[in-house]
């Protein structure tokens, strides 16, 4: 079976770490840089770093900062935020990136991730759903969840994995930041339509909705950043309560150099 990921997020505005509840009242967490190291050293999977108010604020995402804290890694590193051409794309390589998140620009351009998908490969492409429930339906956000869309989020997901993406990032705003529980149904709805990997977003406050969203959501992954940020759950916690659920998780990864020590 496929080990299944668990994957910090850092939210980052004018170069702080910063959380809210549905992307609203955000408070300052820290320091992107020092909380990637910590990150690493505790066993996270993954990173994922997104410049929230890039897309909003019509710029590009913080290149140097994003190298500042790729330097601190030795697991795979997620960008995301104002990330719209293929030069910018090559531009998050060059600072340090594993893969980007591209959420705005794909749903501006589609054509976008077939042309990506085609220079960089499937694994580099992890698109980011910002997603709200209206009526019966699931439409897309852009804008940081600014600004809703009349694109129905499940066919558009069908759409991006057909065009080549390697991922998809699932955040229900509803969920966003509650602490109750990440959205089950979404990720249900989801996961019966598509057939890449899915990374559930938004809503966790316990170590059983990790697992719920693996167990009854089908998510391949699972991303948050309060309850870490903040010391509510760890990462060893959250990996030793999926483990007890018989879910199949990573080895905890252990930093081979101390930050900043010598080859």
């Amino acid at each position: 079976m496929l080990t299944r990921r668990i994957i910090p997020c850092l939210d980052v505005k004018a170069g702080r770490v910063v959380k809210g509840v549905q992307f609203q009242g955000l408070r300052d967490a820290g320091d992107p840089v020092a909380l990637a190291r910590r990150y690493d050293e505790e066993g996270a999977d993954e990173l994922t770093f997104l410049d929230i108010t890039a897309s909003s604020d019509k710029r590009k995402t913080l290149a140097e900062l994003v190298e500042r804290v790729s330097k601190e890694l030795f697991i795979p590193f997620t960008v995301g935020g104002g990330i719209r051409t293929l030069d910018d794309m090559h531009a998050m390589l060059d600072a340090g990136a594993d893969k980007v998140s591209i959420g705005t620009a794909a749903v501006r351009d589609p054509t976008l991730i077939s042309r990506a998908s085609a220079r960089f490969g499937a694994q580099f492409l992890v698109i980011s759903l910002d997603i709200k429930r209206v009526g019966d339906r699931w439409l897309l956000t852009t804008h940081g969840g600014r600004t809703l869309t009349d694109v129905d989020a499940l066919d558009f997901a069908v759409r991006m994995a057909e065009s080549g993406a390697g991922e998809l990032l699932l955040n229900d705003m509803a969920a966003d930041g509650t602490q109750d529980g990440f959205g089950i149904e979404l990720l249900q709805a989801m996961s019966s339509r598509v057939h890449i990997p899915l990374i559930a977003s938004g809503g966790a406050g316990t170590c059983q909705h990790f697992v719920d969203a693996v167990s009854q959501g089908g998510a391949d992954a699972v991303l948050a950043a309060s309850v870490f940020h903040f010391g509510t759950l760890s990462i060893s916690q959250v990996k030793s309560a999926m483990a007890s659920a018989g879910i199949p998780i990573r080895p905890t990864h252990t930093t081979p150099l101390a930050s900043g020590a010598p080859a």
